[in-house]
C-alpha cells in the first residue's frame, strides 16, 4: 500500500483520498493500483453502497499523472515503464466507468490530466469554485488521454474539440455548463454534503441537488458560438484558418486562441481530432481505451513529449522546438502511425 492516497470505510461508504499534496495529487502506479485494489474489493462488499473521492489537503484535486516517470521513461528505457503506467492507470479509468455501484468525485480544485481520467467517469462529478479543469496535454506534446476521447468527443457544440486543442481551463461554473461536471456546490459546504452522504447513500443525488443555490455565469457559454464555428473541422489546418480569417476582421479572442495553437504540438493537435473523431463512431469505452493506449504507447517515445516536458515542466523556459515543426509538415501517415494496432500481446484490456 502507499501514503499517498488515503484508503478506509465510513459506514455504507467506501472513501478514497488522494494525499500527495505536494505534487498536487497526480497519480502514481502505486496510487492507481491501491485505489483499484480498494475498488475491487467493496465491488464484492455488500456492505458498501457507494464510494467518495477526493483529495486530502491542498490546491490539487488531482493535477494529472507521473510525467517525470513518463520522461524518464522515454528518454532512458524506450517507453516501457511509462508504458505499463499507461496502461494500468487506464484499466482504474476503465473500472471506475463500468463500477456498478456509485462514486462521488469532488472536484475541489486542479483538475487535469489523470485527474480528469479518475472523475469523469464518476456517476456525480462535482465542482466548485477552486475548480481548474484542463486536458493541457498539447502543450507537452502527449495527447488527451485517460478516456478525454471518449468524454469531450460527446460534449456537443465542438466544445470538447477546443478543450483538446487549446488546452483551456475551466472554472468550476465552466466545468457545469459544459456537462463535465454533474452538480457544482460552494467548498464550504463539502464536509456537511459528505456527512448526509455517509447517512444516506441511496439519496446521493438529492443531497448534492439541494443546498446549491445558482452556480456562477460560466464565462464559456459567451464564446460557445465561436468555438462551434471555429472548431468545426476535425482538419486542423481548416481550425487554423477559420481563426485566422476571423483575426482579419478583427476579432480580438480568435487572435488569443490562435496565439494559444501557435505554443501546441502540430502532433498532438493532429492526434487528438483524430482521437475525438474516432471515439465518437464507438460504442464500448474499453475500445475507446485500446485505441488511447495505442496512442500512448508512441507518442510517449516521439521527439514531442520529451521536449514539451523539458520546456513546459523541467526547464520552464516555454520555448519547445516542436517536431514536425508544422501543422503542414505533421503528415498522414505520421498519424496513421500514431493509431495503428499494436501486435495482438501488446494490446491493452480491461482488468
Amino acid at each position: 500500500m502507499t501514503d499517498d492516497v488515503l484508503i478506509h470505510t465510513n459506514g455504507p461508504i467506501g472513501h478514497i483520498s488522494l494525499n500527495r499534496p505536494k505534487a498536487l495529487h497526480a497519480l502514481t502506479l502505486d496510487m492507481c493500483h491501491a485505489m483499484s485494489a480498494a475498488l475491487s474489493e467493496w465491488a464484492k462488499d455488500d456492505a458498501i453502497e457507494a464510494v467518495i473521492l477526493d483529495h486530502h489537503e491542498g490546491r490539487g484535486f488531482c493535477a494529472g499523472g507521473d510525467i517525470n516517470l513518463l520522461r524518464e521513461s522515454a528518454l532512458n528505457d524506450g517507453g516501457v515503464s511509462g508504458r505499463k503506467f499507461f496502461h494500468d492507470e487506464y484499466q482504474l479509468n476503465h473500472q471506475m466507468f463500468t463500477y456498478e455501484k456509485p462514486i462521488v468525485a469532488f472536484m475541489d480544485g486542479i483538475t487535469m490530466g489523470g485527474g480528469v481520467g479518475i472523475a469523469l467517469p464518476c456517476k456525480f462529478r462535482v465542482a466548485t469554485e477552486n475548480t481548474r479543469f484542463a486536458m493541457p496535454e498539447t502543450g507537452i506534446g502527449l495527447f488527451p488521454d485517460v478516456g478525454g476521447g471518449w468524454y469531450l468527443s460527446r460534449l456537443g457544440g465542438r466544445l470538447g474539440q477546443f478543450l483538446a486543442l487549446t488546452g483551456a481551463r475551466l472554472d468550476g461554473a465552466e466545468t457545469l455548463w459544459t456537462g463535465l461536471a454533474t452538480h457544482y456546490v460552494p467548498s464550504d459546504m463539502l464536509e456537511d454534503i459528505k456527512a448526509r452522504i455517509v447517512e444516506r447513500p441511496g439519496r446521493i443525488s438529492g443531497i448534492l441537488s439541494e443546498p446549491v443555490g445558482t452556480p456562477p455565469e460560466a464565462r464559456i457559454e459567451k464564446n460557445a458560438l465561436k468555438i462551434a464555428k471555429h472548431f468545426a473541422s476535425d482538419t486542423y489546418e481548416d481550425i487554423l484558418a477559420s481563426l485566422e480569417a476571423a483575426i482579419e476582421d478583427g476579432d480580438d479572442w480568435a487572435q488569443k486562441e490562435r496565439d494559444t495553437l501557435g505554443t501546441k504540438s502540430p502532433q498532438t493537435c493532429k492526434v487528438a481530432l483524430r482521437q475525438l473523431a474516432t471515439s465518437a463512431t464507438l460504442t464500448d469505452f474499453a475500445d475507446n481505451m485500446a485505441m488511447e493506449y495505442r496512442i500512448g504507447s508512441r507518442v510517449l517515445v516521439r521527439p514531442d513529449f520529451a521536449e514539451g516536458v523539458r520546456a513546459v515542466i523541467v526547464d520552464k523556459t516555454h520555448d519547445p522546438k516542436w517536431d514536425p515543426a508544422t501543422p503542414e509538415d505533421t503528415s498522414e501517415e505520421l498519424i496513421d502511425s500514431i493509431f495503428a494496432p499494436l501486435p495482438a500481446d501488446e494490446e491493452w484490456k480491461p482488468l
